[in-house]
């Protein structure tokens, strides 16, 4: 796979077509690994329509969804070959390319609501943590939304031994991992798109997610029940490949950060909207039964998972994590 990039990046570095050109638009291949309909899909496509209006045309952007260019594991190598400009992984995916920062973003419980998480993004944390990707040959553009995750499977998911032996698809991240060991399970490192198959036949047991991501990879017509649980944060982070970045004129690069920003507000607005419709539509199908957890319910869900704080802490620190609670102004037990 990687001479497979490689070779799509010697394409992309002759068909390239530089900043001095004034006859032929910037191509800005953005590659992401879900539908179109969902909050990053849209955003992507949003930030295709204004990057392309605000440059007057001089810029024209490929938006390839669903992992028609790169799966999970391959798409941020690709990025820092040259072989697609612009991505938007999950913070997830950043830790095992060496920024672990971002693994606070997985700890469960850490992000109570979306106000308390712009306080992060917006803010002075969330700057810093951009600046780490530098290091990486990426420059990191916006904060986007996914939503919160609950949790699904053909068993009811009421208490922490409800998980025990179940095999849990998770995206690579070493605190997923350790969320989920803390409950007993089995976590199952697995492409996105690879994960209704993996349902429907047995592969793995169960999964997380958001409301959107399920229903629009139709993951409730093959799990008899969804708790709602709201334990963690699907959030992704835009990046385009520092040097490409770098070398655009200003009057190419500032019009696209203006066409980031607006798409970020659209998708970020249009995220919370998606995961309440999506939640009305897989009520309506009755596929899947929902499962509300009462207060005694989820404090005991909350008490499973601490541990996974102490191994994150080792690898990223306590300061940071520490940092992160000082800014939401918010424990993981409240």
């Amino acid at each position: 796979m990687r001479k497979f990039i490689l070779a799509a990046a010697s394409i992309a570095a002759l068909t390239f077509v530089g900043p001095a050109s004034a006859q032929s638009p910037i191509v800005i291949k953005f590659s992401h690994v879900v539908a179109t309909n969902t909050p990053k899909g849209q955003a992507a496509e949003k930030f295709k329509e204004l990057a392309e209006k605000y440059t007057g045309g001089k810029v024209k952007v490929e938006v390839y969804p669903n992992s028609q260019l790169y799966k999970d594991k391959e798409e941020l190598e690709a990025l820092q070959l040259g072989a697609v400009q612009m991505l938007a992984p999950s913070n997830s995916k950043f830790g095992p390319i060496g920024v672990k920062e971002f693994e606070v973003f997985d700890l469960p419980y850490i992000l109570p609501d979306l106000k308390t998480l712009r306080k992060v993004t917006d803010g002075p944390l969330g700057a810093k943590l951009l600046k780490k990707l530098d290091s990486k040959g990426m420059t990191g553009l916006a904060y986007w939304d996914n939503g919160f995750k609950q949790m699904s499977a053909n068993k009811k998911l009421v208490a922490p031994a409800d998980y025990k032996g179940l095999k849990f698809r998770i995206q690579s991240s070493k605190v997923l991992e350790a969320q989920f060991r803390s409950l007993g399970a089995i976590p199952q490192v697995m492409a996105f798109s690879e994960v209704y198959q993996a349902l429907q036949t047995g592969v793995v047991d169960g999964q997380e997610n958001t409301w959107s991501n399920i229903y629009t990879q139709k993951m409730h017509e093959v799990q008899k029940y969804i708790t709602e649980t709201n334990h963690g944060y699907i959030g992704y982070v835009v990046v385009v490949n520092k040097k490409f970045w770098d070398e655009l004129p200003a009057d190419i690069r500032e019009p696209l950060s203006k066409a980031m920003k607006e798409a970020t507000e659209f998708g970020n607005s249009q995220s919370a909207k998606e995961n309440e419709d999506a939640l009305a539509e897989i009520k309506k199908s009755g596929k899947s039964e929902i499962v509300k957890l009462t207060p005694e319910q989820d404090e005991a869900m909350r008490k499973a998972m601490m541990p996974v704080y102490k191994d994150v802490a080792s690898r990223v620190g306590q300061p940071l994590i520490d940092e992160f609670l000082k800014e939401t102004g918010r424990g993981p037990m409240n």
